[in-house]
Parts: structure tokens; C-alpha cells; sequence
């Protein structure tokens, strides 16, 4: 809330206090015959509180001439979002202790922070290792999306690595999307060995629809503690393993569709390709504000009016001492 015109009370407050001041002086208390001055009647006491109304519609006015008012901002935003497939390998090898506590906690945290930065986009999330499956559709709900990035885990799918598979259900979440900019950031960590659909051959799917693809390695090559076997009841057991990994295959896939390939050795390697993916893939805002003011003086005159009208009736009518 604020004051449109001030200044007016440095105007009216010392006059005010004037006028009080002179009529304070001149005030004369007059007794009527029978009347009783130890015990007024409730007329007089009621006759003799009219006059703050007529202070009380003064100060009404006077603020109202200072204009309180309520001003806000209103934002338009207008913005050209882009529509966003994630596609996450779940793949056993994803549970490797090159990153603490290994590869697919990491991969999650870092998905969820990058999701947390587009606030205007649309975007889904798929799974995969030797098959794929969409574990969240298009949408522009952040919470919901990074809920389903927590949600993924390793063993809900048969064991394997289906790059091709992963990368088509992402495309075809978005052949039918509407957006202009349309992507998939693809995360594996290792060889395609499984899947009935050569990933170049997605690729060039994607690319035919327009679809670029940002390719990510996680993972280090070499000796590595990683899921040796499944056991009974769902558990991995795990040894030190050689990991191998199909780097020519993920600079091909991102070359065809107008992409990028990236390559993380560590957790803040993974920070850094996402951060950049964030830059790359800015979408176009345009704010408007819009300034809106709620006078209120209207109210306060309405008010002082009022009073003024209850202070006159009651002098000079209900409550008149003088009689003929």
C-alpha cells in the first residue's frame, strides 16, 4: 500500500491541530434548568462524542486527498519451449562404483537438477537396458518428471544394453509433438548388445523428424567394480569387471541428428555436459509487465460523507439540547 500525494499532510496536519487548538479554547459549558451535573443523561453523553465525528470525517478526507492506493506487477510470459526426452540407461552396469555411490545414482541426481532448470518446457523420461519403455510422458510438471527420475531403478527390465531401443521409444514420444525444437539426451554406459532396432538406424529416424540427439557416456573404461551376477532374489553380486565402451557408435548417433557427444569420467564431468546442454538449448521467453493501481480514496470520501451526515442529524436533530 502506498500514499499517491503525501504531501498533503504536511499541509492539513498543523492546520488541523490549529483549529483544535482555538475551539479547545473557546468552549463553554452551559447547565439547563433541573438538569443534573454529577449524573448527565445518556443524550448528553451521546451529544457530547458528535463532535469527533466530524474529526473523524476530516481525517478521512485528508487521506483521501493523499490517495492510498495498491500497486502490483502483472507478468506475461510468452514462451517458445522446446519438448525434451530423457532416455536413461538402467542397464546392471549402471550400478558400477566409478561414481559414489555408482553411475545411475549420480546420472539420477544430475537429470533432476537439469529438469529443475526448464521450468517452460515439456519433458518425458524414458528407460532402458535390453528393452524400453516410457516412464514418463511430455509434461510441464517438474515435480512429476523428477519424481520418475528417483523412481528408476536397475532390474525392472532383462539385462542388457538396447542404445537403439532406448533412443526410438524417445522419438517416438516426440514424432507428434508440435514444438519446434524438439530433443533427446541419451545416457548409456556401455556396448549396444541388445534390441531389435539398430541404434543408427533410429538416428536416422530422429533425424528425418527433425529430432536432434545429445549423446552421453558415463563410465570409465578399463578394471571397475560392477555387477558380475543377479542373484535369487534380485540382488547383484559384484566383482571387478573390464568395461569396455562403444564411443564411435555415440558420436555417430549425435552427428546424424545435428547433436553433440559428450563424454563423463566423473560426477562433476556429468554436471558440466548437462550444464552445457542447458546453454545450448535455451528457450525463448518473452515478459511482458503489465502495472496495475487500486485507488482507494473513493471509499474514504464515501465514509467521511457519512459521518458528516450522522454528526449534522444528530446535532441538529435526534440530539438538540435547545428547545423553544
Amino acid at each position: 500500500m502506498t500514499l499517491a500525494d503525501p504531501f498533503w499532510l504536511l499541509l492539513f496536519l498543523p492546520l488541523a491541530w490549529l483549529v483544535w487548538r482555538k475551539e479547545a479554547g473557546i468552549s463553554l459549558r452551559m447547565t439547563q434548568p433541573n438538569s443534573q451535573m454529577d449524573d448527565p443523561s445518556l443524550r448528553t453523553k451521546i451529544r457530547g462524542k458528535l463532535s469527533w465525528l466530524r474529526w473523524l470525517s476530516l481525517a478521512l478526507l485528508v487521506l483521501a486527498m493523499v490517495r492510498p492506493q495498491r500497486k502490483w506487477e502483472e507478468e506475461k510470459i510468452k514462451a517458445d519451449a522446446l519438448d525434451i526426452v530423457l532416455s536413461m540407461d538402467i542397464s546392471p552396469s549402471m550400478l558400477s562404483k566409478d561414481f559414489e555411490p555408482d553411475r545411475l545414482s549420480v546420472a539420477k541426481r544430475v537429470a533432476a537438477d537439469f529438469v529443475a532448470k526448464r521450468p517452460h518446457d515439456r519433458i518425458g523420461l524414458v528407460a532402458f537396458s535390453a528393452e524400453a519403455f516410457t516412464q514418463c510422458p511430455l509434461t510441464t510438471d517438474r515435480r512429476v518428471v523428477q519424481t520418475f527420475i528417483n523412481e528408476l531403478a536397475v532390474g525392472r527390465l532383462e539385462d542388457g544394453t538396447a542404445v537403439g531401443m532406448g533412443l526410438a521409444t524417445a522419438v517416438n514420444r516426440l514424432k507428434d509433438s508440435p514444438s519446434r525444437s524438439k530433443i533427446v539426451v541419451l545416457l548409456t554406459d556401455g556396448e549396444n548388445n541388445a534390441g531389435y532396432i539398430a541404434p543408427l538406424k533410429a538416428a536416422e529416424i530422429a533425424q528425418t523428424l527433425g529430432i536432434r540427439v545429445y549423446s552421453v557416456g558415463i563410465g570409465t573404461e578399463g578394471v571397475v567394480i560392477s555387477p558380475a551376477q543377479r542373484n535369487p532374489d534380485g540382488s547383484y553380486s559384484f566383482a571387478q569387471r573390464y568395461m569396455k565402451f562403444d564411443t564411435q557408435l555415440l558420436e555417430e548417433i549425435a552427428a546424424a541428428t545435428g547433436g553433440k557427444f559428450y563424454r563423463a569420467f566423473s560426477e562433476r564431468d556429468l554436471e558440466a555436459i548437462y550444464a552445457e546442454i542447458d546453454r545450448l538449448e535455451k528457450t525463448k521467453i518473452e515478459v511482458s509487465t503489465v502495472r496495475r493501481t487500486t485507488d482507494y480514496f473513493h471509499w474514504l470520501i464515501g465514509a467521511a460523507v457519512f459521518l458528516l451526515l450522522i454528526e449534522i442529524l444528530g446535532t441538529w436533530g435526534l440530539m438538540r439540547s435547545v428547545t423553544p
